[in-house]
């Protein structure tokens, strides 16, 4: 009995020998392991890092966390919360107005706007807005283009009484008769339209801004201290959001399991959404002019270095297969 008892001894101890550098080893990877935090909006603009880890490199982790706002996203990225983050051109411009220290790498969606009005508010048109409570986010990007097409039809933000509400609760006010109309973010349009509850006014994209909604951005110091990782992020944007493009079927099925979204609204938004990755010419001649009108707004006080804000290297990169 001892005998045996001695020799099980012996395969327990030298069987734990042999698992403790196992154990070590898995405990050093994770030490090693590279994590990325991304901050996203709670919208379907944002969808695109949540596809990330599909091409992430192994030993990558990939951290997403949640904005209610552009601002708070944009802030995120200037005290360092987050590595990179996405939200609107208007909050980059923001702050890059106020000399803090973010940087547009890439861009993140176009489009995903639309003005609603109640199904049976008689509001058809712009000009039907005057005299309406219309909700608009302050400091979004939806706000620059609703106060633009406002003065393309001669009139301005005095002609409506605006309502301070989220995205996400937009859609929820114009059914409970809180506001007439607002100018929202997919899938909150598609959900009013499919809800029965309101319709499309229009699709604000006939101003010199185009469809520029969302852009990429990080802090320059990030830039300064950590290139590989900015161009890595850059990389796995422009994968996951040609991916999810391509498969919109994927794409509604992650909105819906992320942000709890009706699938049915969600599928019809999906068209109003482009998904995109890459700093064209175009893109950045529409940030000018986005920045040029929040100036005529009086919303800044003059436009910002947009070389300084709007830095291509990594997307031109990209481009080339780095």
């Amino acid at each position: 009995m001892g005998a045996k008892f001695m020799a099980i001894r012996r395969r327990t101890v030298l069987g734990g020998m042999l698992a403790a550098p196992a154990i070590l080893g898995a405990r050093a990877a994770r030490a090693d392991e590279v994590v990325i935090r991304i901050g996203v909006l709670k919208l379907i603009h944002s969808m695109t890092p949540y596809f990330y880890e599909r091409f992430a490199p192994a030993g990558t982790k990939i951290v997403l966390v949640p904005f209610e706002s552009p601002t708070d996203g944009k802030n995120a990225v200037v005290t360092r919360s987050v590595d990179v983050g996405t939200f609107g051109i208007a909050a980059a411009i923001f702050g890059a107005a106020a000399h803090e220290p973010v940087v547009v790498v890439g861009a993140e969606c176009n489009k995903g706007m639309a003005i609603v009005a109640g199904k049976d508010s008689g509001i058809n048109s712009l000009k039907d807005l005057k005299g309406k409570r219309v909700a608009i986010w302050p400091g979004s990007t939806q706000e620059v283009f609703v106060l633009e097409r406002l003065h393309m039809e001669g009139m301005s933000v005095k002609d409506i009484t605006p309502v301070r509400v989220s995205f996400s609760e937009m859609h929820a006010a114009l059914a409970r008769g809180d506001v007439d109309a607002y100018v929202g973010a997919e899938p909150g349009p598609s959900i009013s339209v499919v809800s029965g509850v309101g319709k499309i006014v229009e699709y604000p994209y006939s101003t010199p801004m185009g469809s520029l909604n969302m852009i990429l951005a990080t802090h320059k110091d990030m830039i300064a201290e950590k290139p590989d990782i900015v161009q890595l992020v850059v990389k796995l944007q422009k994968q996951a959001s040609e991916y999810a493009m391509s498969h919109p079927d994927e794409m509604v099925a992650m909105t819906v399991a992320k942000l709890g979204q009706k699938k049915e609204a969600v599928a019809v938004s999906v068209s109003n959404v482009q998904l995109n990755w890459q700093m064209t010419p175009e893109m950045l001649a529409n940030a000018k002019s986005y920045a040029e009108h929040m100036q005529e707004l009086k919303q800044i006080k003059a436009v910002p270095d947009m070389n300084a804000l709007m830095d291509t290297r990594f997307s031109d990169a990209a481009a080339h297969g780095a």
